[in-house]
């Protein structure tokens, strides 16, 4: 499950990029922002699992001990 999180915060990231490169070429204002958001919450998400394997790992160490 965590790998596919991880896809989807990827193409959100991704996503975020380009959106905030459109508004850019446009001169728009509010795309870029909202490509700017996308790319804000991809990088939480990543936070995230990032969180959720380093608690299975010590889960794991506690259970070794």
């Amino acid at each position: 499950m965590s790998m596919e999180n991880r896809m989807k915060a990827t193409a959100k990231n991704i996503e975020g990029k380009a959106q905030e490169a459109f508004g850019d070429l446009t001169g728009d204002p509010k795309q870029k922002a909202v490509g700017q958001a996308k790319q804000i919450e991809a990088n939480i998400e990543h936070g995230v699992e990032n969180l959720k394997e380093e608690l299975d790992i010590k889960r794991t160490q506690i259970e070794e001990l």
